[in-house]
């Protein structure tokens, strides 16, 4: 890198985001009947945070819950399917649901931003 230049970045294009592997963190979550995913999120990973929590006699965790498209998608995030299959799949699932595509693409990015998953 030439010394003085600053480093150009540039946002992903779509074909690199439908090459992304998404992943779950490591968060406990499960299915209620409905097929709806529910995640248990803590709220403080810090010891500072944690004996906060006992000291007011509050849950550290919080759970998030998914509706039917981010439910399916939470599911497939397993690291090895790519953004592209999971659109197949919302595809295939919600035919009639209108820029399924740039609402996979939000959702992502909202849990990429939250830490819930990372490519």
């Amino acid at each position: 890198m030439l010394k003085g230049k600053k480093q150009e970045h540039r946002p992903p294009t779509i074909d690199e985001i439908l090459q992304f592997r998404p992943k779950r963190a490591d968060f406990k979550w499960d299915t209620n009947t409905e097929g709806l995913v529910k995640i248990i999120v803590p709220k403080f990973t810090s010891n500072l945070g944690v004996s906060f929590c006992k000291l007011i006699r509050k849950e550290n965790t919080f759970t998030a819950n998914m509706d039917k498209v981010g439910s399916i998608v939470w599911k497939n995030c397993d690291g090895i399917k790519t953004v592209k299959d999971i659109l197949k799949i919302l595809t295939k699932e919600f035919p009639q649901e209108k820029n399924i595509d740039q609402r996979l693409f939000l959702f992502l990015q909202q849990m990429k931003s939250l830490n819930y998953i990372e490519y």
